[in-house]
C-alpha cells in the first residue's frame, strides 16, 4: 500500500470530540427496503436469495477485470451478493464519477470512489447518497464497534448535518509504520562515499550532490540520480513540513495550522516557512537533485526507471519490496534552518471518508451495508488483504499469515503488488475498510519499514496535537468548494513554478495578494468557524 495524497493516512484514537452539528430526530433515519426479508441479519450468506447489484469501482491496474477477479467471485459465493462491476483506473476516477452523477447514470454503489467531503454533503443532502446512520446501527456491527472504540472516527465520518454518507479507510492505531515514514536512502552509496545519513537540510543537500557527482555506483558513468519520486512533489513537501515548522496540528487539514501560541488558523501555503521549504526544493530541483519529471511522471513509469537502481534516495515504500532493490534504509527526520526537527504529516486516523457510498438507486441497502461491513471485521480484512489460504497465503502454527512464494518471489518477475493484483484489489491504496498489521503484508508490515517508523517515532507529532478534519455545513461546504477549488489549483501551479524556477521568489508577495483576491480570507473565516463550533460541542 502506498501512503497517498489524499488523505492523510495514519491513525490516532485520542481526539474524542462529539460529532458536529445538532442532530434532529430524523437525521440518519431510513425506511426498510421492500426486500428486507431477504436479508439475514447476521452470519453468511447475507442474502437468502441471490442479489445482483450494479457497482462502480476505481482500480490501480488496468489489466484487472473485477468481474472475473477471485476476490469478488469468492465473496459473491460467500455472501450471495454478486456485484456487476464497471471500473475505471484511478487516474480517471474523478472525471468519470462526476460525469456519471451529473448525467444521473450512476450505480447502486460506489467502491474505492474517494469522494471528498464536499461531495458527501452535497449529494447526501440531495438524496443521491443514502444517510447510513440507522443502517450502521442495525447492520454494521464491525464498523459500529470501531466508532465506539475510537470516537474521533465517529466525529470524522459524521457530517455537520449529523449524517454519515460514506464508509472510510481506517488505519489501525497500533500499526505504527502506517503512521509515519521517511524516504529511503542508499546506505551502500553512503558507505562508498564515506558519508553519514543526513541529519539536517544542509547535510541532505551535500549528500544528494555527492550522489549525483561522485559516481557512487562505481561504473565510471555519470548515470546516478539523487532523489526521486513517482507521485508528485507533494511527497517531497510532506517529508519536510515538520522540518520547516509547518503543520504542527497534523495533516488532516493540510493547508491549515495554528498561529504560534493560539488556536487561530493560518494558511500554510502563504507562510514564510512554506516559502523557505519551496526555496530549498528549488535549490535541489534546479541543480538536478530531484527527478526532472517529478511534476509529470506516472507511478508505474517512474518505478520502471527507479528499478534500474540509479537513485540514491527514493520516496514511496521500501525499494526492496517495490523494486527489488537492496541496501536502502530510512532517512532520518531532518533538522531545519531554525532548529525545528519534527515529522508532522500525520493524520488522526482516517483516510478518505467517501470510499464506499450507497445511492438512492440501491434496492437492497441493508444487504449492501452488511456487505461492506464485513471488510471492517477480522475475517473480511483477512480476505481483502491476504486473499485465500493455499492460493495467496499460508498460516503457520502460531497463527501468523504470510503470502506464498508465488506472490513474494513471483516466477514471472512481477513485483508483489503486480502478483497479488491477479487476485485482490488493494494495491494502489484505494479501498474502504480497516488496515491491520496482522492481515496486511504490504511493505509497511515488513521489518525494514518498521525500523523506519521506529526512528521517526521520537520526532512524530503527538497524537493529542493532531486536529481532526473539519466538517462543514452544506452552505459552508459550498463556500469552501467555490473558493478552494481555484485556490488549490493556483497554489499547486505556483509551487511548481517556484520549485522549477519558472516563478521568481521576488513575486512571493504578489502570490499572497492573489490568494487574498481569490477569497482566502473568507475561507479562513469559514474554517475558523467550523473549528470553533467543534470546540463548543466538546
Amino acid at each position: 500500500m502506498k501512503k497517498r495524497y489524499f488523505a492523510g493516512i495514519v491513525t490516532s484514537l485520542l481526539l474524542t470530540s462529539s460529532i458536529l452539528g445538532a442532530c434532529s430526530s430524523d437525521e440518519g433515519t431510513t425506511g426498510k427496503s421492500e426486500n428486507i426479508d431477504n436479508v439475514n441479519k447476521t452470519g453468511m450468506p447475507i442474502a437468502k436469495e441471490k442479489i445482483e447489484v450494479d457497482g462502480f469501482g476505481a482500480k490501480f491496474f488496468a489489466s484487472q477485470d473485477w468481474n472475473k477477479l477471485m476476490l469478488w467471485d469468492e465473496y459473491a459465493k460467500k455472501s450471495n451478493i454478486e456485484v456487476n462491476w464497471k471500473t475505471v483506473q484511478t487516474e480517471a476516477l474523478v472525471e468519470k464519477r462526476n460525469l456519471m452523477l451529473a448525467a444521473g447514470d450512476y450505480p447502486e454503489l460506489f467502491f474505492a470512489s474517494a469522494f471528498p467531503k464536499t461531495d458527501l454533503v452535497k449529494y447526501g443532502q440531495q438524496g443521491v447518497f443514502l444517510p447510513l446512520n440507522d443502517y450502521i446501527d442495525e447492520y454494521a456491527p464491525n464498523f459500529k464497534k470501531i466508532m465506539e472504540e475510537y470516537p474521533s472516527v465517529k466525529q470524522g465520518v459524521t457530517m455537520a448535518d449529523g449524517n454519515i454518507y460514506g464508509f472510510p479507510t481506517i488505519y489501525d492505531p497500533k500499526f505504527e509504520s502506517l503512521r509515519a515514514g521517511t524516504p529511503w536512502i542508499n546506505q551502500e552509496w553512503l558507505d562508498k562515499l564515506n558519508l553519514k545519513a543526513p541529519e539536517t537540510t544542509d547535510e541532505l543537500y551535500k549528500v544528494l550532490k555527492a550522489f549525483k557527482e561522485k559516481d557512487p555506483n562505481g561504473n565510471g558513468k555519470a548515470d546516478e540520480q539523487a532523489w526521486g519520486g513517482g507521485y508528485g512533489i507533494n511527497e517531497f513537501i510532506g517529508y519536510l513540513r515538520g522540518t520547516y515548522g509547518l503543520n504542527k496540528q497534523g495533516s488532516m487539514n493540510i493547508n491549515l495550522d495554528f498561529k504560534e501560541g493560539t488556536e487561530e488558523f493560518r494558511f500554510v501555503p502563504s507562510t514564510d516557512e512554506y516559502k523557505e521549504l519551496l526555496t530549498f526544493l528549488n535549490k535541489l530541483y534546479t541543480e538536478g537533485l530531484i527527478n526532472k519529471d517529478v511534476f509529470t511522471t506516472e507511478p508505474q513509469t517512474f518505478s520502471a526507471e527507479a528499478s534500474k537502481g540509479n537513485f540514491g534516495m527514493l520516496n514511496e515504500v521500501d525499494p526492496k519490496e517495490l523494486l527489488k532493490l537492496d541496501g536502502y534504509v530510512g532517512v532520518p527526520v531532518l533538522e531545519g534552518p531554525t532548529g525545528e526537527r519534527a515529522y508532522n504529516t500525520v493524520s488522526n486516523g482516517l483516510g478518505n471518508l467517501g470510499m464506499f457510498v450507497i445511492t438512492d438507486k440501491a434496492k437492497d441497502p441493508e444487504a449492501l451495508v452488511r456487505w461492506i461491513d464485513y471488510l471492517y471485521g477480522d475475517e473480511g480484512t483477512k480476505m481483502f488483504f491476504m486473499g485465500f489460504e493455499g492460493v495467496t497465503y499460508e498460516e503457520d502454527k502460531d497463527g501468523n499469515f504470510k503470502y506464498l512464494p508465488e506472490i513474494t518471489d513471483n516466477p514471472d518477475g512481477k513485483n508483489m503488488d503486480q502478483a497479488i493484483s491477479e487476485f485482490l484489489t488493494w494495491p494502489g491504496g484505494y479501498y474502504p475498510g480497516i488496515v491491520k498489521q496482522k492481515y496486511f503484508q504490504g511493505a509497511e508490515a515488513k521489518e525494514n519499514t518498521i525500523k523506519n517508523a521506529e526512528q521517526v517515532r521520537p520526532y512524530r507529532i503527538k497524537d493529542e496535537d493532531i486536529l481532526p478534519g473539519l466538517n462543514y455545513t452544506l452552505e459552508e461546504s459550498d463556500k469552501v468548494s467555490a473558493v478552494m477549488t481555484d485556490i488549490q489549483t493556483y497554489i499547486d501551479e505556483m509551487a511548481a513554478g517556484f520549485i522549477t524556477g519558472k516563478q521568481d521568489f521576488s513575486k512571493w508577495d504578489d502570490y499572497k495578494k492573489t490568494l487574498d483576491k481569490m477569497g482566502l480570507q473568507d475561507y479562513l473565516k469559514t474554517a475558523q468557524g467550523a473549528y470553533d463550533r467543534t470546540k463548543g460541542e466538546k
